[in-house]
Parts: C-alpha cells; structure tokens; sequence
C-alpha cells in the first residue's frame, strides 16, 4: 500500500513539473552563432550583425575613451530577445572588407538556397561592419534581402572609393552629432539600380556615433519595424 501510495505522488511530481512554465532561459530558442545553423529552418528569421571597427582583433569586448564600452554581447541579445537567429563573429583585426562581405554573401546565398525566403534575412551593419553589408548588398544582389546601415557611409577615403550598386531593402540610420564623419547613404542610393524599399533616419539622441555603442531604442526600434514592416 505505502509502495503504491509513493508511486502515485511520485507520477503526480512529474506531471506537476512538466506543467511548469518554461524559463527565460530555456523559452530561448534562438542563440547567437558565428555561422548559420547546420540545420536551416526555412521559417527562421536570420540576421547578420557586423559590428564596427573598434572590436576587431579583440574577445569580443573593447572601450572607446569617448564612447565607453561597445556592448556587442548586450545588442547581440537585444536581436535574439526579438526573435532572429542571430548570426555574428569578432573579425580579426585589419579584415578584409571585400573579403568578409563575400563570405557573408555566401553564407546569405546558402539560406536562400535552403528555402529561407529573402524578407527573412538581415544584414546589420555598424560602423565599418556598414561598409561591409553595402559590399554584401551589391554581391548578393537580390531585391528582396533587408539591410541595415547604422552610423556608417563615413566621408573617408575608404568609402569614397567605394561604389556599390546596393540591391534589397535598405535603411540607414546614423546621429545628427556624429563627428566621425558618418552620415547619409543617399550617395549610394542614387548609383544603385536594385533597390526595392529605401529609408533614412537622422537621430538626435546627442551620442553621435557612439549610438552603434548601445542598444538603444532610437535605433532598434526603428530596425524592428523596419525589418517586420510594423
């Protein structure tokens, strides 16, 4: 009897705990990975984030005297929390821009191939990571790909010689009191031919470039509803 009895309490635990409701922690189905998934969900929204120059060459954490701390990690979790599977790495310092933004192509062009539909995947770029998705938008060239230009189309020597054809959706996001020279696509716009969805927004927070620092409503907000087309 007391072997039963124990038998059933124990059945009624189990049951009880399967009920229980999940954790942040395991309700996180998407993590953050330096390449797309072995196994690709075609349903997934998949986004690309390449951070600026600051954390190349370092683990992952690097403070600018100006800016404070670059918080890769928090932004990272600020696209997870959002639902994206998110895919980003440190670069190695003095990377190739035309290189990387090739392997991003073509880690781009394995979803598509897999079936992920092209409103489904997202190019973020910040900074130089910026310069960057523009080269990726004129690789990829497909009409349909988002793509995200925080506080980059700087007037440096770098991006005058650069002359992408930009194709996808494309918003550009930078500060009114960026110093660094960051500022409008609209130069990149106007050569590019395979445009499908355009937008620019001029900030005022008063952190100048240092919004790419942060994740900031001011910029995630507008990149969700961008993205989503709220």
């Amino acid at each position: 009897m007391f072997q039963r009895i124990f038998f059933i309490l124990l059945a009624t635990m189990i049951a009880m705990a399967c009920l229980q409701p999940a954790s942040p922690q395991t309700r996180q189905v998407n993590k953050h990975t330096a390449t797309i998934p072995q196994r690709i969900d075609a349903t997934s929204r998949y986004l690309f984030y390449l951070h600026g120059a600051i954390l190349e060459g370092t683990n992952g954490h690097a403070v600018s005297q100006k800016f404070g701390v670059y918080e890769y990690d928090k932004i990272l979790a600020a696209f997870v929390r959002e639902g994206f599977t998110v895919i980003s790495e440190v670069r190695r310092k003095g990377t190739s821009p035309q290189k990387y933004a090739a392997k991003v192509a073509s880690q781009v062009n394995e979803l598509l191939k897999a079936g992920v539909p092209p409103e489904r995947v997202t190019i973020v770029g910040a900074s130089r990571g910026g310069g960057i998705a523009l080269i990726a938008s004129s690789l990829i060239k497909n009409r349909d790909v988002n793509f995200v230009i925080v506080a980059s189309c700087a007037e440096s020597r770098y991006f005058k010689n650069l002359d992408p054809d930009l194709y996808g959706n494309v918003l550009s996001i930078y500060d009114r009191d960026d110093d660094t020279g960051a500022g409008s696509c609209k130069r990149f716009v106007q050569q590019s031919s395979g445009i499908n969805r355009h937008q620019e927004i001029v900030l005022t927070t008063g952190l100048g470039h240092g919004i790419v620092y942060h994740p900031v409503k001011n910029w995630l907000d507008p990149l969700f509803n961008w993205v989503l087309q709220r």
